[in-house]
């Protein structure tokens, strides 16, 4: 057995040694050449586009948009109520999400109804929401109309 002969079974090579003369490959400057930011340590340039506006500020500002946000529109009873009293038909019929786009009591872009109890109701109608307060569903059926919760 001769020392050209053996195999070596941890071939890994080490780091490269910076900073350790000029032989070692990476000595002096270590390879960050001279002078200026980025030759000196602990400094991180995120974002940096060498003066030109970075992307981040060249893009507009755009709000947020709410998780809790679902287009769930919340009609109170009042409102209910002053709309029946100007649409007489609309009391006899039930009364749901198309319905009340329809009559533009609510806009296009909602989803979903809820009925809040605020206000007094004098006329019966049927409802069919997809939330509803306790108190909105007390009120309505004291007065013999009828409560559909949608699922």
């Amino acid at each position: 057995m001769q020392l050209n002969n053996l195999k070596l079974r941890n071939k890994q090579k080490g780091k490269k040694r910076l900073g350790r003369g000029i032989g070692s490959g990476k000595g002096k400057t270590c390879g960050r050449g001279h002078k200026g930011q980025k030759s000196r340590s602990g400094v991180a340039i995120k974002s940096f586009e060498g003066g030109q506006m970075p992307l981040y500020r060249r893009l507009p500002k755009r709000g947020f948009k709410s998780f809790g946000n679902k287009n769930i529109a919340e009609v109170s009873l009042t409102k209910l109520q002053g709309f029946l009293e100007k649409k007489e038909d609309l009391a006899s019929t039930k009364i749901n999400l198309s319905s009340l786009i329809k009559s533009k009591l609510i806009k296009k872009k909602f989803k979903k109804i809820k009925l809040i109890g605020t206000g007094n109701l004098k006329s019966k109608f049927d409802v069919e929401v997809d939330f509803i307060s306790n108190s909105a569903k007390e009120k309505i059926e004291k007065l013999g109309g009828k409560v559909i919760l949608i699922k």
